[in-house]
């Protein structure tokens, strides 16, 4: 067990270490992506007018944090990097958690919607279930889980970072054991031929039992 816990301390602080020390120029790479297909597809499921709260799992630096506020939503983000909180903090004003994916500390039935953009897939597989089953928790019944991962197939180091690279089948698997139904899913970005399209974007939902 002990050695188990220490594989995932160095997955952890290694990962979080590289974005800590890369965050102005992730920012600069990342600030102005076009995510408007993956906004849309996580709103989608909502009553139009409905004011929401919403977690941004692995926020970064804010970007869609500041978005959400902008549409008059209650969003709050979450990231594991002290740097990317400072940073949102700023840019947004929104309250920020400092946590780490592996020791999420979220209140039940908390949020509508959890929006996981690029963010799970440095989750390693043994540890995927439990942090899946932490957010099928914070979602209120009927509530919304999106996630966008680099898709593939394989674990392990990419330079500094540790990525779990799934197609659809295996991530719909691991969904449906945490207890989501998938509603949706489609390849990034779009417009391309499928073997370009390297990103897997997910829409799930916690149903009202």
């Amino acid at each position: 067990m002990g050695r188990k816990s220490e594989k995932l301390d160095e997955i952890e602080t290694i990962t979080l270490g590289h974005y800590n020390q890369n965050a102005e120029a992730y920012w600069h790479g990342t600030k102005d992506h076009d995510v408007a297909q993956n906004y849309a597809a996580f709103l989608a499921p909502f009553p139009k007018y409905k004011i929401l709260d919403i977690l941004d799992l692995g926020c970064g630096p804010g970007r869609d944090v500041k978005y959400f506020q902008s549409l008059g939503h209650r969003p709050v983000g979450l990231d594991g990097s002290e740097v990317f909180c400072r940073m949102a903090r700023q840019y947004s004003g929104c309250q920020i958690l400092h946590q780490k994916f592996l020791s999420l500390e979220i209140s039940a039935n908390a949020f509508d919607g959890i929006f996981a953009n690029a963010s799970l897939f440095h989750v390693p597989s043994q540890e995927l279930p439990r942090v899946l089953y932490d957010l099928y928790t914070a979602l209120r019944p009927g509530g919304i889980l999106f996630l966008s991962n680099p898709r593939g197939n394989g674990e392990g180091w990419s330079g500094q970072r540790y990525g779990h690279y799934m197609q659809f089948e295996a991530s719909n698997l691991f969904l449906e054991e945490a207890g989501f139904e998938v509603i949706d899913y489609y390849y990034r970005p779009s417009g391309k031929p499928e073997h370009e399209q390297l990103w897997l974007a997910i829409v799930a939902n916690k149903p009202i039992i």
